[in-house]
Protein backbone atom coordinates (compact mmCIF):
# COMPACT_ATOMS: atom_id res chain seq x y z
CA UNK A 1 0.00 0.00 0.00
CA UNK A 2 1.14 3.48 -0.46
CA UNK A 3 1.29 5.67 1.48
CA UNK A 4 1.35 9.68 2.29
CA UNK A 5 5.18 10.61 4.06
CA UNK A 6 5.69 13.19 6.94
CA UNK A 7 9.19 14.42 6.79
CA UNK A 8 11.07 13.15 9.86
CA UNK A 9 10.45 15.76 12.91
CA UNK A 10 7.26 16.93 11.86
CA UNK A 11 5.56 18.30 14.98
CA UNK A 12 2.49 16.14 16.74
CA UNK A 13 2.05 19.41 19.08
CA UNK A 14 -1.80 21.03 18.90
CA UNK A 15 0.11 24.21 17.42
CA UNK A 16 3.12 23.02 15.52
CA UNK A 17 5.74 26.17 14.79
CA UNK A 18 5.95 27.29 11.22
CA UNK A 19 9.64 27.10 11.28
CA UNK A 20 10.02 23.38 11.41
CA UNK A 21 8.06 22.84 7.87
CA UNK A 22 8.76 24.23 4.75
CA UNK A 23 5.88 24.11 1.90
CA UNK A 24 6.94 20.70 0.81
CA UNK A 25 8.05 19.41 4.32
CA UNK A 26 4.44 17.88 5.11
CA UNK A 27 2.55 15.41 3.59
CA UNK A 28 -0.26 12.89 4.85
CA UNK A 29 -2.94 10.02 3.58
CA UNK A 30 -5.77 11.85 4.50
CA UNK A 31 -6.31 15.62 4.94
CA UNK A 32 -9.23 17.41 6.94
CA UNK A 33 -10.25 20.85 6.08
CA UNK A 34 -12.33 22.18 8.88
CA UNK A 35 -12.70 20.82 12.75
CA UNK A 36 -16.15 21.10 13.55
CA UNK A 37 -18.04 17.98 14.29
CA UNK A 38 -17.60 16.54 10.94
CA UNK A 39 -14.31 17.10 10.27
CA UNK A 40 -13.30 15.90 13.80
CA UNK A 41 -15.21 13.13 13.20
CA UNK A 42 -13.45 11.81 9.70
CA UNK A 43 -10.26 12.51 11.60
CA UNK A 44 -11.05 10.15 13.98
CA UNK A 45 -12.42 7.55 11.59
CA UNK A 46 -9.63 7.79 9.09
CA UNK A 47 -6.93 8.14 11.80
CA UNK A 48 -8.79 4.55 13.69
CA UNK A 49 -8.69 3.19 9.92
CA UNK A 50 -4.98 3.32 9.80
CA UNK A 51 -4.49 6.45 7.62
CA UNK A 52 -1.75 9.27 8.73
CA UNK A 53 -3.79 12.32 9.12
CA UNK A 54 -4.04 15.99 9.48
CA UNK A 55 -6.45 18.36 10.02
CA UNK A 56 -5.98 21.96 9.01
CA UNK A 57 -8.61 24.88 10.78
CA UNK A 58 -8.77 28.29 10.69
CA UNK A 59 -10.31 28.45 14.27
CA UNK A 60 -9.56 25.95 17.05
CA UNK A 61 -11.26 23.05 17.00
CA UNK A 62 -13.86 23.80 19.88
CA UNK A 63 -14.51 27.15 18.80
CA UNK A 64 -15.69 25.75 15.48
CA UNK A 65 -19.59 26.82 15.07
CA UNK A 66 -20.94 22.74 15.44
CA UNK A 67 -20.28 24.41 18.83
CA UNK A 68 -23.83 26.44 18.87
CA UNK A 69 -25.95 23.82 17.73
CA UNK A 70 -28.38 23.72 20.43
CA UNK A 71 -31.62 21.53 20.32
CA UNK A 72 -30.44 17.89 19.54
CA UNK A 73 -29.41 15.00 17.11
CA UNK A 74 -31.58 12.73 16.18
CA UNK A 75 -31.56 8.66 15.59
CA UNK A 76 -34.64 6.39 15.98
CA UNK A 77 -34.01 5.33 19.39
CA UNK A 78 -37.33 4.81 20.09
CA UNK A 79 -37.20 5.33 24.19
CA UNK A 80 -40.19 7.97 24.32
CA UNK A 81 -42.75 6.44 21.95
CA UNK A 82 -42.26 3.95 19.02
CA UNK A 83 -40.27 4.92 15.86
CA UNK A 84 -38.02 3.06 13.51
CA UNK A 85 -35.56 4.05 10.80
CA UNK A 86 -37.69 3.94 8.30
CA UNK A 87 -40.28 6.15 9.92
CA UNK A 88 -37.30 8.51 9.80
CA UNK A 89 -36.23 8.31 6.77
CA UNK A 90 -40.04 9.44 5.92
CA UNK A 91 -39.99 12.06 7.87
CA UNK A 92 -36.75 13.28 6.55
CA UNK A 93 -38.34 12.77 2.66
CA UNK A 94 -41.02 14.55 3.75
CA UNK A 95 -39.97 17.64 5.73
CA UNK A 96 -37.54 17.91 2.80
CA UNK A 97 -40.61 18.73 0.35
CA UNK A 98 -39.44 15.06 -1.52
CA UNK A 99 -36.33 17.01 -2.89
CA UNK A 100 -34.03 14.98 -0.66
CA UNK A 101 -32.31 11.79 -2.04
CA UNK A 102 -34.25 8.96 -0.72
CA UNK A 103 -31.36 6.25 -1.08
CA UNK A 104 -28.33 8.71 1.05
CA UNK A 105 -31.77 9.36 3.65
CA UNK A 106 -31.99 5.07 4.06
CA UNK A 107 -27.81 5.29 4.53
CA UNK A 108 -28.25 8.06 7.17
CA UNK A 109 -31.49 6.72 9.31
CA UNK A 110 -30.26 3.24 9.29
CA UNK A 111 -27.02 4.37 10.93
CA UNK A 112 -28.01 7.00 13.12
CA UNK A 113 -28.74 5.31 16.49
CA UNK A 114 -25.51 3.10 15.69
CA UNK A 115 -23.47 6.55 15.99
CA UNK A 116 -25.26 7.98 19.13
CA UNK A 117 -24.12 4.81 21.21
CA UNK A 118 -20.82 5.31 20.01
CA UNK A 119 -20.70 8.75 20.46
CA UNK A 120 -22.18 8.28 24.28
CA UNK A 121 -19.71 5.24 24.93
CA UNK A 122 -17.56 7.89 24.24
CA UNK A 123 -18.47 10.22 27.45
CA UNK A 124 -21.48 12.44 25.33
CA UNK A 125 -23.16 13.06 28.70
CA UNK A 126 -26.68 13.42 26.58
CA UNK A 127 -30.21 13.80 28.94
CA UNK A 128 -31.90 10.51 30.09
CA UNK A 129 -35.48 9.75 31.30
CA UNK A 130 -36.75 8.31 34.79
CA UNK A 131 -35.90 5.16 33.57
CA UNK A 132 -31.86 6.33 33.02
CA UNK A 133 -32.52 5.82 28.77
CA UNK A 134 -31.45 8.16 26.51
CA UNK A 135 -34.10 10.98 26.91
CA UNK A 136 -35.83 12.30 23.30
CA UNK A 137 -37.75 15.28 22.55
CA UNK A 138 -40.04 16.03 19.54
CA UNK A 139 -38.62 18.37 17.15
CA UNK A 140 -40.50 20.52 14.20
CA UNK A 141 -42.34 17.29 11.37
CA UNK A 142 -41.33 14.36 13.19
CA UNK A 143 -43.62 11.39 13.28
CA UNK A 144 -41.94 10.60 16.62
CA UNK A 145 -39.90 12.46 19.30
CA UNK A 146 -36.30 11.43 18.28
CA UNK A 147 -34.34 13.96 19.50
CA UNK A 148 -31.04 13.01 21.94
CA UNK A 149 -30.18 15.81 23.87
CA UNK A 150 -27.84 17.92 26.07
CA UNK A 151 -30.02 20.10 28.07
CA UNK A 152 -29.85 22.94 25.50
CA UNK A 153 -26.09 22.73 25.14
CA UNK A 154 -26.37 19.79 22.69
CA UNK A 155 -23.53 21.27 19.92
CA UNK A 156 -21.24 22.24 22.69
CA UNK A 157 -21.23 18.95 24.49
CA UNK A 158 -20.77 16.84 21.22
CA UNK A 159 -17.98 18.97 19.91
CA UNK A 160 -16.12 18.84 23.25
CA UNK A 161 -16.12 15.00 23.45
CA UNK A 162 -14.88 14.86 19.52
CA UNK A 163 -11.77 16.78 20.97
CA UNK A 164 -11.14 14.64 23.59
CA UNK A 165 -10.90 12.16 21.15
CA UNK A 166 -8.67 13.81 18.89
CA UNK A 167 -6.55 14.22 21.33
CA UNK A 168 -5.80 10.84 22.28
CA UNK A 169 -5.49 10.26 18.46
CA UNK A 170 -2.94 13.28 18.44
CA UNK A 171 -0.59 12.01 20.92
CA UNK A 172 -0.99 8.57 18.60
CA UNK A 173 0.60 10.69 15.57
CA UNK A 174 -2.43 12.74 13.80
CA UNK A 175 -1.91 16.36 13.35
CA UNK A 176 -3.76 19.35 13.65
CA UNK A 177 -2.27 23.00 11.88
CA UNK A 178 -4.85 24.76 13.81
CA UNK A 179 -5.40 28.97 12.74
CA UNK A 180 -4.43 27.83 9.23
CA UNK A 181 -6.56 29.18 6.59
CA UNK A 182 -7.54 26.55 3.79
CA UNK A 183 -8.17 28.87 0.38
CA UNK A 184 -7.49 26.48 -2.28
CA UNK A 185 -7.76 23.47 -3.73
CA UNK A 186 -4.17 21.86 -5.22
CA UNK A 187 -4.51 18.96 -7.78
CA UNK A 188 -2.07 17.42 -9.90
CA UNK A 189 -3.32 14.77 -12.42
CA UNK A 190 -7.02 15.03 -11.94
CA UNK A 191 -6.34 14.37 -8.64
CA UNK A 192 -6.72 16.78 -5.32
CA UNK A 193 -3.44 16.40 -3.65
CA UNK A 194 -4.08 19.07 -0.97
CA UNK A 195 -4.76 22.43 -0.19
CA UNK A 196 -3.07 26.09 0.11
CA UNK A 197 -2.98 27.88 3.34
CA UNK A 198 -2.63 31.09 4.63
CA UNK A 199 -0.63 30.46 8.53
CA UNK A 200 -2.60 32.77 10.89
CA UNK A 201 -0.35 32.41 13.50
CA UNK A 202 2.68 33.30 11.71
CA UNK A 203 1.99 34.51 8.20
CA UNK A 204 2.97 33.25 4.95
CA UNK A 205 1.72 31.12 2.63
CA UNK A 206 1.91 27.16 2.96
CA UNK A 207 0.41 23.86 0.99
CA UNK A 208 -0.15 20.72 3.16
CA UNK A 209 -0.94 17.93 0.71
CA UNK A 210 -2.55 14.19 1.21
CA UNK A 211 -3.71 11.36 -0.99
CA UNK A 212 -7.21 11.89 -0.20
CA UNK A 213 -8.61 15.45 1.08
CA UNK A 214 -12.20 16.01 2.85
CA UNK A 215 -13.58 19.38 2.87
CA UNK A 216 -15.39 19.79 6.43
CA UNK A 217 -15.33 23.82 6.80
CA UNK A 218 -19.35 24.52 6.81
CA UNK A 219 -22.18 26.22 5.33
CA UNK A 220 -22.23 29.95 4.41
CA UNK A 221 -24.48 31.32 6.52
CA UNK A 222 -22.89 34.72 6.62
CA UNK A 223 -24.43 36.11 3.07
CA UNK A 224 -27.04 37.67 5.37
CA UNK A 225 -26.77 40.02 7.99
CA UNK A 226 -29.40 38.38 10.12
CA UNK A 227 -28.00 35.04 10.74
CA UNK A 228 -27.59 32.20 13.44
CA UNK A 229 -24.10 31.64 11.87
CA UNK A 230 -20.61 32.49 13.29
CA UNK A 231 -18.53 35.18 11.60
CA UNK A 232 -16.34 32.49 10.01
CA UNK A 233 -19.13 30.46 8.39
CA UNK A 234 -18.04 31.85 5.00
CA UNK A 235 -18.89 29.04 2.21
CA UNK A 236 -15.01 28.38 2.16
CA UNK A 237 -15.13 24.56 0.85
CA UNK A 238 -17.67 25.58 -1.60
CA UNK A 239 -15.72 28.71 -2.80
CA UNK A 240 -12.73 26.23 -3.56
CA UNK A 241 -14.17 23.46 -5.06
CA UNK A 242 -16.93 25.76 -6.99
CA UNK A 243 -13.58 27.49 -8.53
CA UNK A 244 -12.12 24.07 -9.07
CA UNK A 245 -14.59 22.94 -11.66
CA UNK A 246 -16.88 21.04 -8.85
CA UNK A 247 -20.65 21.40 -8.97
CA UNK A 248 -23.00 22.28 -5.90
CA UNK A 249 -25.68 21.66 -5.29
CA UNK A 250 -29.58 22.70 -4.44
CA UNK A 251 -27.93 26.17 -4.20
CA UNK A 252 -31.14 28.01 -3.63
CA UNK A 253 -32.16 26.25 -0.84
CA UNK A 254 -31.22 28.23 2.45
CA UNK A 255 -33.15 27.32 6.01
CA UNK A 256 -34.35 30.51 8.08
CA UNK A 257 -34.72 29.04 11.70
CA UNK A 258 -38.07 30.56 13.10
CA UNK A 259 -36.62 31.35 16.52
CA UNK A 260 -33.65 33.65 16.18
CA UNK A 261 -33.40 36.41 19.05
CA UNK A 262 -34.27 39.80 18.21
CA UNK A 263 -32.09 41.88 17.94
CA UNK A 264 -29.10 39.71 17.53
CA UNK A 265 -30.20 37.13 15.56
CA UNK A 266 -28.80 34.59 18.03
CA UNK A 267 -30.49 31.18 18.11
CA UNK A 268 -33.02 30.46 20.29
CA UNK A 269 -33.68 26.65 19.93
CA UNK A 270 -35.96 24.66 18.34
CA UNK A 271 -35.82 22.42 21.68
CA UNK A 272 -37.91 25.33 23.21
CA UNK A 273 -40.74 24.66 21.22
CA UNK A 274 -40.23 21.01 21.56
CA UNK A 275 -40.47 21.43 25.30
CA UNK A 276 -43.78 23.05 24.41
CA UNK A 277 -43.31 27.06 24.16
CA UNK A 278 -45.68 28.91 22.42
CA UNK A 279 -45.61 31.48 19.70
CA UNK A 280 -47.51 34.53 20.14
CA UNK A 281 -48.26 37.38 17.83
CA UNK A 282 -48.76 41.09 19.59
CA UNK A 283 -52.07 40.31 20.42
CA UNK A 284 -51.34 37.23 22.12
CA UNK A 285 -52.81 34.85 20.31
CA UNK A 286 -51.23 31.53 19.68
CA UNK A 287 -51.15 32.26 15.77
CA UNK A 288 -49.66 28.98 14.45
CA UNK A 289 -53.41 27.71 14.88
CA UNK A 290 -54.43 29.34 11.72
CA UNK A 291 -51.13 28.18 9.34
CA UNK A 292 -50.58 24.53 10.99
CA UNK A 293 -53.86 23.49 13.27
CA UNK A 294 -52.66 19.92 14.28
CA UNK A 295 -48.37 20.39 14.39
CA UNK A 296 -48.80 24.17 15.86
CA UNK A 297 -45.57 25.11 16.84
CA UNK A 298 -43.82 21.91 15.50
CA UNK A 299 -44.59 22.43 12.14
CA UNK A 300 -41.61 22.28 9.68
CA UNK A 301 -39.26 25.49 10.10
CA UNK A 302 -39.92 26.44 6.42
CA UNK A 303 -43.67 26.65 7.42
CA UNK A 304 -43.27 28.49 10.64
CA UNK A 305 -40.64 30.74 9.35
CA UNK A 306 -43.02 32.00 6.31
CA UNK A 307 -46.02 32.02 9.31
CA UNK A 308 -44.03 34.37 11.26
CA UNK A 309 -43.12 36.22 8.11
CA UNK A 310 -46.58 36.67 7.38
CA UNK A 311 -47.70 37.43 10.93
CA UNK A 312 -45.02 40.26 11.28
CA UNK A 313 -45.62 41.84 7.41
CA UNK A 314 -49.22 42.10 8.49
CA UNK A 315 -48.30 44.35 11.46
CA UNK A 316 -49.26 41.75 13.84
CA UNK A 317 -45.88 41.15 15.28
CA UNK A 318 -43.80 43.58 18.03
CA UNK A 319 -40.70 45.22 16.57
CA UNK A 320 -39.86 43.00 13.90
CA UNK A 321 -40.47 40.19 15.80
CA UNK A 322 -42.83 37.57 17.20
CA UNK A 323 -43.14 36.37 21.00
CA UNK A 324 -41.64 32.63 21.91
CA UNK A 325 -43.60 32.11 25.52
CA UNK A 326 -42.47 29.65 27.85
CA UNK A 327 -43.63 30.68 31.20
CA UNK A 328 -46.26 28.16 31.37
CA UNK A 329 -43.71 25.51 31.11
CA UNK A 330 -42.49 26.74 34.53
CA UNK A 331 -39.06 27.20 36.23
CA UNK A 332 -38.46 23.82 37.10
CA UNK A 333 -38.10 22.79 33.16
CA UNK A 334 -36.48 25.81 31.82
CA UNK A 335 -34.01 25.53 34.58
CA UNK A 336 -33.54 21.53 34.24
CA UNK A 337 -33.96 21.38 30.15
CA UNK A 338 -33.55 24.92 28.67
CA UNK A 339 -30.66 26.82 30.84
CA UNK A 340 -28.48 28.15 27.85
CA UNK A 341 -31.68 29.65 26.85
CA UNK A 342 -32.53 31.62 29.40
CA UNK A 343 -29.04 32.46 29.84
CA UNK A 344 -28.73 33.64 26.08
CA UNK A 345 -32.09 35.77 26.68
CA UNK A 346 -31.34 37.37 29.57
CA UNK A 347 -27.81 38.30 28.22
CA UNK A 348 -28.77 39.69 24.92
CA UNK A 349 -32.56 40.69 25.44
CA UNK A 350 -32.62 41.39 28.70
CA UNK A 351 -35.94 38.79 29.38
CA UNK A 352 -35.92 36.34 31.64
CA UNK A 353 -38.23 33.37 30.19
CA UNK A 354 -39.63 32.74 33.56
CA UNK A 355 -41.44 35.78 33.54
CA UNK A 356 -41.39 37.44 30.31
CA UNK A 357 -41.63 35.64 26.78
CA UNK A 358 -38.34 36.02 24.00
CA UNK A 359 -38.72 37.92 21.00
CA UNK A 360 -37.40 35.62 18.25
CA UNK A 361 -37.97 36.12 14.37
CA UNK A 362 -36.86 34.31 11.34
CA UNK A 363 -32.92 34.40 10.35
CA UNK A 364 -30.84 32.76 8.13
CA UNK A 365 -29.51 29.63 9.87
CA UNK A 366 -28.27 26.24 7.49
CA UNK A 367 -27.71 26.07 3.90
CA UNK A 368 -29.03 22.37 2.13
CA UNK A 369 -27.10 23.47 -0.94
CA UNK A 370 -23.49 22.23 -1.24
CA UNK A 371 -20.95 20.17 -2.49
CA UNK A 372 -22.89 17.74 -4.67
CA UNK A 373 -20.76 13.76 -3.48
CA UNK A 374 -22.12 10.37 -3.18
CA UNK A 375 -23.27 8.33 -0.12
CA UNK A 376 -19.55 8.13 0.90
CA UNK A 377 -18.70 11.85 0.66
CA UNK A 378 -16.86 11.21 -2.81
CA UNK A 379 -16.84 14.42 -5.05
CA UNK A 380 -16.75 14.19 -9.17
CA UNK A 381 -12.74 14.99 -8.27
CA UNK A 382 -10.90 12.45 -7.32
CA UNK A 383 -9.34 12.20 -4.50
CA UNK A 384 -11.51 14.70 -3.28
CA UNK A 385 -14.49 14.27 -0.30
CA UNK A 386 -16.99 16.75 1.51
CA UNK A 387 -18.83 16.10 4.70
CA UNK A 388 -21.50 18.29 7.07
CA UNK A 389 -23.29 21.59 5.91
CA UNK A 390 -20.23 21.99 3.06
CA UNK A 391 -21.79 19.10 0.97
CA UNK A 392 -25.09 17.61 -0.17
CA UNK A 393 -25.36 14.31 -0.04
CA UNK A 394 -28.68 15.55 -0.16
CA UNK A 395 -30.48 14.10 3.21
CA UNK A 396 -31.93 17.99 3.30
CA UNK A 397 -33.78 18.54 0.31
CA UNK A 398 -35.49 21.52 0.45
CA UNK A 399 -35.97 22.01 3.80
CA UNK A 400 -33.48 20.32 6.42
CA UNK A 401 -35.24 18.50 10.07
CA UNK A 402 -34.17 19.92 13.09
CA UNK A 403 -31.88 17.33 14.65
CA UNK A 404 -30.73 16.07 11.59
CA UNK A 405 -27.91 18.09 10.71
CA UNK A 406 -25.62 17.17 13.80
CA UNK A 407 -26.39 13.75 13.22
CA UNK A 408 -25.37 14.21 9.05
CA UNK A 409 -21.77 15.64 10.66
CA UNK A 410 -21.18 12.47 12.77
CA UNK A 411 -22.93 9.95 10.08
CA UNK A 412 -21.65 11.30 7.07
CA UNK A 413 -18.13 13.08 8.69
CA UNK A 414 -17.99 8.67 9.66
CA UNK A 415 -18.17 7.16 6.43
CA UNK A 416 -16.53 10.15 4.50
CA UNK A 417 -12.92 9.24 7.24
CA UNK A 418 -13.29 5.68 6.07
CA UNK A 419 -13.79 5.77 2.57
CA UNK A 420 -10.76 8.24 2.18
CA UNK A 421 -8.53 6.53 4.50
CA UNK A 422 -9.42 3.20 2.17
CA UNK A 423 -8.50 5.41 -1.26
CA UNK A 424 -5.61 6.83 0.25
CA UNK A 425 -4.13 3.94 1.73
CA UNK A 426 -4.74 1.90 -1.42
CA UNK A 427 -2.87 3.78 -3.95
CA UNK A 428 0.54 5.21 -3.88
CA UNK A 429 1.45 8.93 -2.11
CA UNK A 430 -0.42 11.86 -4.27
CA UNK A 431 2.42 13.31 -6.52
CA UNK A 432 3.69 16.41 -4.78
CA UNK A 433 4.80 18.44 -8.11
CA UNK A 434 1.97 20.59 -8.24
CA UNK A 435 1.96 21.71 -4.96
CA UNK A 436 4.72 24.04 -4.98
CA UNK A 437 3.77 25.73 -8.09
CA UNK A 438 0.15 26.28 -6.84
CA UNK A 439 1.76 27.56 -3.43
CA UNK A 440 3.88 30.00 -5.21
CA UNK A 441 0.99 31.03 -7.58
CA UNK A 442 -0.96 31.57 -3.80
CA UNK A 443 1.62 33.65 -2.57
CA UNK A 444 2.07 36.18 -5.42
CA UNK A 445 -1.67 36.81 -5.75
CA UNK A 446 -1.60 36.95 -1.70
CA UNK A 447 0.94 39.69 -2.06
CA UNK A 448 -1.51 41.59 -4.90
CA UNK A 449 -3.62 41.78 -2.69
CA UNK A 450 -1.93 43.19 0.16
CA UNK A 451 -0.49 45.94 -2.52
CA UNK A 452 -3.89 47.56 -3.39
CA UNK A 453 -3.81 50.66 -1.87
CA UNK A 454 -6.60 52.79 -2.95
CA UNK A 455 -10.55 51.18 -3.23
CA UNK A 456 -12.96 50.13 -0.54
CA UNK A 457 -12.38 48.70 2.59
CA UNK A 458 -14.11 44.75 2.32
CA UNK A 459 -16.40 45.37 5.25
CA UNK A 460 -18.34 47.76 2.73
CA UNK A 461 -18.91 45.08 0.08
CA UNK A 462 -19.95 42.63 2.69
CA UNK A 463 -22.17 44.62 4.99
CA UNK A 464 -24.32 45.45 1.64
CA UNK A 465 -23.79 41.90 0.54
CA UNK A 466 -25.56 40.72 3.92
CA UNK A 467 -28.23 43.69 3.96
CA UNK A 468 -29.45 43.23 0.16
CA UNK A 469 -29.56 39.44 0.46
CA UNK A 470 -31.86 39.39 3.68
CA UNK A 471 -34.41 42.00 1.82
CA UNK A 472 -34.43 40.12 -1.30
CA UNK A 473 -33.89 36.80 -0.98
CA UNK A 474 -34.73 35.59 2.35
CA UNK A 475 -37.86 33.77 3.87
CA UNK A 476 -39.98 35.09 0.69
CA UNK A 477 -38.86 35.43 -2.72
CA UNK A 478 -40.55 37.89 -5.19
CA UNK A 479 -39.40 38.02 -8.81
CA UNK A 480 -39.35 41.97 -8.67
CA UNK A 481 -36.57 41.72 -5.84
CA UNK A 482 -34.54 38.56 -7.05
CA UNK A 483 -33.87 40.67 -10.18
CA UNK A 484 -33.19 43.27 -8.14
CA UNK A 485 -30.62 41.38 -6.12
CA UNK A 486 -28.97 39.92 -9.35
CA UNK A 487 -27.96 43.35 -10.56
CA UNK A 488 -26.40 43.92 -6.68
CA UNK A 489 -24.54 40.85 -6.57
CA UNK A 490 -23.34 41.88 -9.97
CA UNK A 491 -22.21 45.56 -8.77
CA UNK A 492 -20.46 44.17 -5.91
CA UNK A 493 -18.78 41.24 -7.80
CA UNK A 494 -17.43 44.36 -10.34
CA UNK A 495 -16.22 46.67 -7.07
CA UNK A 496 -14.26 43.69 -5.37
CA UNK A 497 -12.83 42.72 -8.81
CA UNK A 498 -11.43 46.56 -8.76
CA UNK A 499 -9.71 45.48 -5.97
CA UNK A 500 -10.53 45.99 -2.29
CA UNK A 501 -7.89 47.73 0.20
CA UNK A 502 -6.57 45.36 3.01
CA UNK A 503 -5.49 48.34 5.51
CA UNK A 504 -3.28 45.78 7.22
CA UNK A 505 -0.11 44.85 5.91
CA UNK A 506 1.70 42.71 7.93
CA UNK A 507 1.37 38.54 8.32
CA UNK A 508 0.66 37.79 11.92
CA UNK A 509 -3.31 37.51 12.70
CA UNK A 510 -4.12 39.38 9.77
CA UNK A 511 -7.95 39.30 9.65
CA UNK A 512 -8.13 42.19 7.34
CA UNK A 513 -6.74 39.68 4.46
CA UNK A 514 -8.91 36.59 5.21
CA UNK A 515 -11.88 38.19 5.25
CA UNK A 516 -10.91 39.60 2.00
CA UNK A 517 -10.35 36.20 0.87
CA UNK A 518 -14.09 35.09 2.00
CA UNK A 519 -15.94 38.31 0.82
CA UNK A 520 -14.96 36.53 -2.64
CA UNK A 521 -16.28 33.45 -1.59
CA UNK A 522 -19.37 35.14 -0.48
CA UNK A 523 -20.01 37.16 -3.76
CA UNK A 524 -19.59 33.69 -5.37
CA UNK A 525 -21.90 32.02 -3.98
CA UNK A 526 -24.65 34.45 -3.88
CA UNK A 527 -24.59 34.60 -7.95
CA UNK A 528 -24.88 30.90 -7.97
CA UNK A 529 -28.22 31.13 -4.87
CA UNK A 530 -29.45 33.69 -7.12
CA UNK A 531 -29.31 31.85 -10.18
CA UNK A 532 -30.52 28.95 -9.17
CA UNK A 533 -33.62 30.68 -6.96
CA UNK A 534 -34.72 32.53 -10.23
CA UNK A 535 -35.13 30.10 -12.44
CA UNK A 536 -36.25 27.43 -9.54
CA UNK A 537 -39.99 28.57 -10.56
CA UNK A 538 -41.98 27.03 -7.91
CA UNK A 539 -42.53 26.80 -3.75
CA UNK A 540 -40.57 24.24 -2.50
CA UNK A 541 -39.33 23.92 1.45
CA UNK A 542 -37.27 27.08 2.12
CA UNK A 543 -37.87 28.41 -1.52
CA UNK A 544 -40.99 30.44 -1.33
CA UNK A 545 -42.30 32.52 -4.42
CA UNK A 546 -45.52 33.26 -3.20
CA UNK A 547 -46.75 36.40 -5.41
CA UNK A 548 -45.98 34.29 -8.95
CA UNK A 549 -45.56 30.53 -8.35
CA UNK A 550 -46.94 29.80 -4.62
CA UNK A 551 -47.19 25.95 -5.36
CA UNK A 552 -44.39 23.25 -5.93
CA UNK A 553 -44.04 21.80 -9.54
CA UNK A 554 -43.45 18.32 -9.10
CA UNK A 555 -43.87 17.68 -13.10
CA UNK A 556 -41.62 20.52 -13.60
CA UNK A 557 -39.02 20.86 -10.49
CA UNK A 558 -38.54 17.27 -9.01
CA UNK A 559 -35.15 17.92 -9.84
CA UNK A 560 -31.55 19.30 -8.25
CA UNK A 561 -30.18 22.22 -9.73
CA UNK A 562 -26.35 21.72 -10.04
CA UNK A 563 -24.53 24.92 -10.57
CA UNK A 564 -20.86 25.08 -12.06
CA UNK A 565 -18.60 28.06 -12.60
CA UNK A 566 -17.79 28.46 -16.23
CA UNK A 567 -15.86 31.73 -17.76
CA UNK A 568 -16.45 33.79 -14.59
CA UNK A 569 -19.81 32.93 -13.71
CA UNK A 570 -22.52 30.50 -12.26
CA UNK A 571 -24.02 27.75 -15.58
CA UNK A 572 -26.93 25.97 -14.14
CA UNK A 573 -28.22 22.50 -15.18
CA UNK A 574 -30.59 20.02 -13.36
CA UNK A 575 -30.06 16.38 -11.92
CA UNK A 576 -33.16 13.97 -10.91
CA UNK A 577 -33.83 13.10 -7.29
CA UNK A 578 -33.14 9.65 -6.33
CA UNK A 579 -36.75 7.70 -5.11
CA UNK A 580 -36.77 4.45 -3.66
CA UNK A 581 -40.23 3.98 -2.18
CA UNK A 582 -41.55 7.06 -1.34
CA UNK A 583 -43.64 9.27 -4.16
CA UNK A 584 -44.25 12.61 -3.78
CA UNK A 585 -47.49 13.71 -1.86
CA UNK A 586 -48.91 17.64 -0.12
CA UNK A 587 -47.55 18.05 2.49
CA UNK A 588 -50.49 19.24 5.26
CA UNK A 589 -49.94 20.19 9.45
Amino acid sequence: MGRGTAVAGCPVARRPASDRFQAMDVSFDVLVVGAGCAGMRAAIEAHDAGARVAVVSKLHPTRSHSGAAEGGINAALGNKAEDSPETHAFDTVKGSDYLGDQDAIEIFTREAPGDIYQLEGWGCVFSRNAEGKLDQRPFGAAGSPRTVYSADITGHVLIQVLYEQLQRRMSEGLVVFEEYFAFRLVEDGGRCTGVICWDLLHGGVKAVTGSATILATGGAGRLFRATTNAYACTGDGMAMALRAGLPLKDMEFMQFHPTTMYPSGILITEGCRGEGGYLLNKDGERFMKRYAPNALELASRDVVSRSETTEIEAGRGVNGSVMLDLRHLGPEKILNKLPGSRELAMTYAGVDPIFAPIPVRPGAHYHMGGVETDEWGLTPLEGLYAAGEVACVSVHGANRLGGNSLMETITFGRRAGRHAAEYALGRTAAANGRAETARADAEAWVDGLLAVEQGERPWQIRDELGQSMLENFGVFRYPDKMDRQVGIIDELRHRYGRGVVIEDKGTVFNSDLTQAIELGYLLDLAACMLQAGVVRKESRGAHSRPSDFPERDDENFMKHSITTWVDGAPQLSYREVRMTKWEPMVRSY
